[in-house]
């Protein structure tokens, strides 16, 4: 891709007209179209693989992605839907007409059908069906109640088509400019408080130089860093809770209390099987939706004791976190 520079080949400052810090803008077909984007300026660290992995302070291990195209380039590739009720409670007016117009280019880019079922999802559909997990939706998009097949980000010969093949479906190569190899460290924001407004970026590249790339006009700062990113860089930027900034001797650009604030992940149990004979490995190509669950599985070998055998995954997840009313207060349950 021509429009994909090291960070160490870009000037020290520039303008743009859209600035985006994060994964591929799936959520924005147009704004690729504009004149002079600059977008991905991925949060990296002296690690050269693609994968950065963490734990956090509750020791829960987690993973995300350090490449073009973010955690879509290392995950097992399943892609459904967001529930309808999402955007029904989510308080926020959706234009579900653009909603759907981007879930379409998504989908008619980078996700497949998968024709054939795999040995392990097959017969994990069949057990789901069986448990009463029903009716059978067949090949579905939707976020539906019952068992499924879903599409995937893998294609029939196994080829992975990543989000960072949306940047080659969406845009003029000379209208934008990704970069790689760069850290974002804070968002500039205007002098003049009575508006404050993002103005641009400063992010060093991996010889540790400063670069500042600043919007022009009526142009934009787009934050799209994922659940964990977008929070972490508006702290550093001086947005968040005031105490807790003030802690950490960030200046305060704007207090936010809620920044940062009730990040949880969906709780799940995984049940390993170890069949009598070998199976093919097998991403998600099946899901189980209920009420109270979302149930996937996957399969895959793996050596013990100098011989291979397969361990069948099945994994179910509450779609919390949710709130609810005990006792008279509120408490946040995962």
């Amino acid at each position: 891709m021509k429009f994909v520079h090291n960070a160490t080949d870009l000037p020290l400052e520039e303008e743009y007209d859209y600035i985006k810090r994060g994964s591929v803008p799936s959520a924005y077909p147009s704004v690729l179209r504009e004149e002079n984007f600059v977008s991905n300026l991925i949060q990296q660290d002296d690690g050269k693989i693609p994968v950065q992995t963490f734990t956090s302070e509750e020791g829960v291990r987690n993973a995300r992605g350090r490449i073009l195209g973010g955690s879509s380039m290392i995950n097992v590739g399943f892609y459904s839907r967001a529930e309808k009720e999402f955007y029904l409670t989510s308080g926020i007016a959706w234009d579900m007409d653009m909603v759907y117009e981007a879930y379409n280019w998504v989908e008619n880019t980078i996700v497949s059908h998968p024709v054939n079922l795999q040995t392990w999802q097959s017969v994990v559909k069949e057990a789901l069906l069986e448990a009463c997990v029903t009716p059978d939706n067949g090949f579905n998009l939707e976020h539906i109640r019952g068992t499924k097949v879903g599409g995937s980000i893998f294609d029939g010969q196994g080829r992975r088509h990543g989000a960072v093949e949306l940047l080659n479906n969406g845009a003029e190569s000379n209208n934008l400019q990704v970069a790689v190899h760069a850290t974002v460290e804070r968002i500039i924001f205007s002098s003049n408080m009575s508006s404050l407004s993002a103005t641009g970026i400063i992010y060093s590249d991996s010889d540790g130089r400063s670069h500042r790339a600043y919007v022009r006009g009526k142009g934009e700062v787009i934050l799209s860093a994922g659940a964990i990113g977008s929070p972490q860089l508006l702290l550093l930027s001086g947005v968040g809770p005031q105490s807790y900034l003030s802690s950490l001797k960030i200046p305060v650009i704007h207090p936010q209390p809620y920044v940062g604030q009730y990040m949880f992940d969906n709780p799940r149990n995984s049940i390993n099987i170890l069949p009598p004979f070998l199976l093919e490995p097998s991403i998600t190509q099946i899901v189980g939706i209920t009420t109270d669950f979302y149930i996937e599985s996957l399969s895959y070998n793996m050596p013990i004791n100098s011989s291979n055998v397969t361990l069948g995954n099945i994994a179910s997840k509450v779609p919390g976190p949710f709130l609810m009313v005990l006792s008279g207060c509120n408490h946040l349950l995962t």
